[in-house]
């Protein structure tokens, strides 16, 4: 199984992967594929232009897919903007599932942790302003169907890491469900 979140800069798909990868870690082994720490290394040189950020998408999911091989659950975490690329990934490997990490524009403008949006809407001529930031000037295809929608600005962080934690166990087989301070957990009863 390879998961593939995708949504805007600022939406909580990092944190949402290392809580999930937190809360799963006596599991199942999960391996977060950081999209921003790919870029320094193994992606370093890619610009944000429509070709760069397929080849980006690329090399993480051939890293993905040699961890998937292995028993690892990969979850790549990257803004992942065009449904075309998205497609791709589902495509070339196995047993991909799509996770919309969704949050609305407010929120993140609120949240801006990287200081994107406010450099996005400085005026044109400025030195510092980001001229191609997804969601504001640059495209991002919503997933049509997703395989599950996650809103960070209407649940919580745990809320959304309990969901997106069950929906990947619900595809580990066999599985039967447990419950653990008033929670139910699914948890493979087989462990490969």
């Amino acid at each position: 199984m390879i998961v593939q979140f995708c949504g805007l800069s600022g939406s909580g798909k990092t944190t949402l992967a290392r809580a999930v990868e937190s809360k799963l870690d006596k599991l199942v082994p999960i391996e977060v594929i950081d999209g921003d720490e790919y870029r320094e290394t193994l992606c370093k040189g890619l610009g944000f232009a429509k070709e760069d950020r397929f080849e980006n998408m690329r090399r993480m999911a051939f890293v993905a897919g040699k961890l998937a091989k292995h028993g690892i659950i990969p979850i790549i975490c990257a803004i992942n903007p065009y449904q075309e690329m998205r497609n791709e990934v589902s495509g070339r490997y196995p047993n991909v599932k799509t996770i919309y990490i969704d949050c609305r524009l407010g929120t993140l403008k609120q949240r801006d942790t990287k200081g994107l949006y406010a450099r996005a809407e400085l005026p044109n001529d400025h030195p510092c302003k980001l001229g191609n930031l997804t969601g504001i000037s640059d495209p991002f295809d919503v997933p049509a169907q997703p395989d599950l929608h996650i809103n960070t600005s209407l649940h919580t962080i745990e809320e959304c890491t309990d969901k997106i934690g069950h929906f990947i166990l619900q595809y580990i087989a066999p599985v039967r469900i447990i419950q653990h301070n008033s929670r139910d957990y699914y948890y493979r009863s087989v462990y490969r």
